[in-house]
């Protein structure tokens, strides 16, 4: 155990928390809060300090502190199921097995980097960004971290197509679903883990990334390697990527059974799961204000960011009186075919207290719905969020 996971259990959960480490025992959830980690003690790499620390789950992103299309990697939020992993790359290899594939293929970090690599700009979003808004804004809380509009980022990566590694492991044509399994052994199963149909593992923008925003991936990224599914939730992206299982059948694990699912009335029961398996990502917008926000009464540029995993944004509305009416916002700059997009609109603020709400539409027409059934964990909540803003005369 490194002197600095074995701080940070210390500082999370005490002896207690050390103790189920060395025996292998999961350390329990309910670890209190680290409201204002240390550089030894911290649960990740980088600076928490912009962020809004969510527990020991991880950082949320202020969009506030956004400018411009592509998150730098200090302001990109941070979802882990243990502490960020620092790896020996001398010591990593990636192995790809399974009973569709021949022979079992092990990759070194050389390997990897030798191969034909890509570069993409694509948003990244955890399946609960936004879940606080199911208790804020309908009045039915849901389980897990109360993420407000931050779990989301937008960068560009660089790696090789997944279908490339498959391919030279010779997976077999019964190939049907594949396992991505991290490194992280303190998270659920001893190491993250989800599954994806063998047609969205061959799809040419699914990558094995091993950099972003033109540098090493970082850290708490996923250093060495992490895959990078487009617009599928986040926690299929598994980062310190060590192993791939391709099966020629259906595949199950504890998220895509239990967790990372959506469960509720609303949703019918797929597979072995408990309700409906969470894979794409929903159209969303948010403002990039604090939340409450606080401005002076007059003429204010007000921002924020817009996605679909479907194509490209064509238009944002907003509204300042509850969604009563809407008027366009405006697109700035241009958009990736993966990534998210910017808006702004002109609002002359008079002094009170406002609701200010936001609704994107793709170029298919899908558009934010007026209402999200409820599901237990609180995933791809999409309904327009009406921001509290008080404007000071």
């Amino acid at each position: 155990m490194s002197r600095r996971r074995f701080l940070w259990l210390l500082s999370a959960g005490g002896a207690s928390a050390v103790l189920a480490a060395c025996t292998g025992t999961r350390i329990p959830s309910a670890a209190p809060a680290l409201t204002a980690p240390t550089a030894e003690t911290s649960p990740w790499f980088k600076d928490p300090a912009p962020f809004v620390v969510r527990n020991t789950a991880g950082l949320e992103a202020r969009l506030e502190n956004m400018d411009g299309l592509i998150t730098p990697e200090r302001f990109f939020f941070v979802r882990n199921n243990s502490i960020s992993l620092d790896v020996d790359v001398d010591h990593w290899s990636l192995s790809i097995t399974g009973d569709a594939v021949p022979t079992e293929l092990e990759l070194s970090y050389d390997d990897v980097l030798s191969m034909e690599n890509r570069t993409l700009e694509a948003y990244l979003e955890c399946a609960g960004n936004h879940r606080a808004m199911f208790d804020l804004v309908n009045g039915q809380a849901a389980e897990g971290t109360q993420w407000g509009t931050g779990a989301v980022g937008n960068a560009t990566w660089t790696g090789v197509p997944l279908a490339d590694v498959l391919s030279a492991a010779g997976i077999s044509d019964d190939a049907v679903s594949m396992m991505l399994i991290g490194m992280d052994i303190d998270s659920p199963e001893a190491g993250f883990r989800r599954v994806i149909p063998i047609a969205k593992a061959m799809d040419p923008d699914t990558l094995l990334a091993h950099g972003m925003n033109g540098a090493t991936l970082p850290r708490d990224h996923g250093y060495p390697l992490r895959a990078l599914v487009p617009g599928w939730v986040g926690s299929t992206s598994i980062k310190w990527l060590r192993q791939i299982v391709v099966s020629a059948d259906q595949q199950w694990a504890r998220n895509n059974t239990s967790s990372y699912v959506l469960i509720g009335n609303a949703y019918p029961l797929e597979g072995q799961a408990e309700g409906k398996v969470a894979t794409t990502q929903t159209i969303k917008s948010a403002l990039a204000l604090p939340w409450p926000a606080e401005l002076d009464a007059g003429e204010h540029r007000i921002g924020g960011y817009a996605h679909s995993p479907a194509c490209r944004i064509a238009t944002v509305e907003w509204s300042d009186d509850s969604g009563q009416s809407w008027r366009e916002a405006h697109l700035v700059g241009p958009q990736a075919r993966l990534g998210w997009a910017r808006f702004e609109f002109t609002w002359d603020a008079p002094a009170g207290h406002h609701t200010v709400m936001t609704r994107a539409t793709d170029s298919a027409g899908n558009t934010q719905p007026d209402h999200v059934p409820f599901n237990r964990k609180g995933y791809l909540f999409n309904q327009p969020v009406p921001h509290p803003v008080r404007v000071i005369a």
